[in-house]
């Protein structure tokens, strides 16, 4: 492991998934093992596990799972009775691209199956993992070179080893600069209403010996507007071929606010998020999530009864607000409908 990078919160033993239930942190740190592939479909929908990253490697693993339990009662017709579970997995969350991509990736293992075909799909998703890993370490790398040393950074929600692979996205730029002693102070949202910045983002960032300065979501301007920062750096659930992003609710009022006030926007995503057949962000499906997330804290009102809410997880930050999305094979900038295609050209 590189410095600052001690936590795996999706793993794969003894043929069984163990993802690390992120709704109890920071005060509880429990693992949940899971062998049918309807758990680990309802640990993702329930933001057991979260993060677009770790979503699609949770999912390729719950697809090895599915395999092994479809052989298990009906060998003959396993490949045709696992399209009910690649469907219960897709469903599960409908904006983070990296579920599909996982998916359709390990459903190509499925159809050139052989005679070993639960060993192939182990592998296939050992391998999403591993590559995951290795490319938010080159995208920490990356993303670090634009940051000056003396620099200080805020960042939203969780995009660290939480929520993906290892090490991290926005969470690996920052753990890269840190190593290189480049940053004066990492700000965190809070990122209501789930609170991962809170919860999450600063828990890691402890974790790891990286010292983090917690702030409301309404505070992030005038933040800006004091000049205490000079990078927003964020991770992204999608982003369209021509870069607009969608990332978690509370997002775009960041990137309207650094535009405003001279501050650099730095989205930070592997390639498997980049969605090039969804020409804008408007073609972005946004998940509307329980109104209790938002009536209600730890189990308990704070609202008054009668009163509704309004919860979409992500919001859309149009391509105009980011000055560069960092990928695992290079940097994109404006115009992105050009740069984001190299990277593609190949595929």
């Amino acid at each position: 492991m590189l410095p600052h990078d001690s936590i795996r919160a999706v793993q794969w033993q003894n043929d069984k998934l163990v993802l690390l239930d992120q709704r109890l942190l920071p005060t509880k740190e429990i693992y949940i093992e899971f062998d049918d592939v309807e758990g680990v479909a309802q640990a993702i929908t329930d933001m057991v596990v979260r993060g677009a990253p770790a979503i699609g490697i949770t999912a390729a693993y719950g697809v090895v799972i599915a395999a092994r339990n479809r052989l298990q009662k009906s060998p003959e017709s396993w490949q045709q009775n696992i399209e009910a579970d690649l469907k219960l997995l897709a469903d599960s969350r409908p904006t983070a691209v990296n579920l599909f991509w996982a998916i359709n990736r390990m459903r190509e293992v499925i159809a050139a199956a052989g005679d070993n075909p639960l060993e192939q799909l182990e592998q296939a998703a050992k391998h999403i993992h591993q590559a995951d890993l290795e490319a938010n370490q080159r995208m920490g790398q990356a993303g670090a070179e634009y940051i000056q040393a003396g620099s200080s950074v805020l960042t939203h929600c969780n995009t660290g080893s939480l929520a993906t692979g290892g090490y991290g996205t926005a969470l690996g730029v920052i753990r890269s600069a840190y190593t290189a002693r480049k940053l004066a102070r990492v700000y965190a949202d809070e990122t209501r209403p789930w609170l991962q910045g809170a919860r999450l983002t600063a828990w890691e960032l402890i974790q790891d010996n990286i010292p983090v300065t917690l702030l409301a979501d309404g505070a992030a301007a005038s933040l800006m507007q004091q000049g205490l920062v000079q990078w927003v750096i964020v991770g992204s659930d999608r982003i369209t071929a021509n870069g607009d992003v969608a990332n978690k609710i509370g997002t775009y009022s960041l990137a309207v606010n650094a535009k405003y006030h001279g501050v650099k926007f730095m989205v930070v995503a592997p390639t498997s998020t980049v969605d090039m057949q969804l020409l804008s962000g408007k073609d972005i499906p946004i998940e509307q999530r329980n109104p209790n997330e938002v009536l209600m804290l730890n189990g308990q009102a704070i609202s008054p009864i009668g009163a509704q809410a309004w919860n979409p997880a992500f919001d859309v930050t149009p391509s105009r607000y980011v000055t560069a999305i960092i990928t695992e094979i290079g940097v994109a900038k404006s115009p992105y409908r050009m740069s984001l295609r190299k990277f593609f050209r190949n595929s």
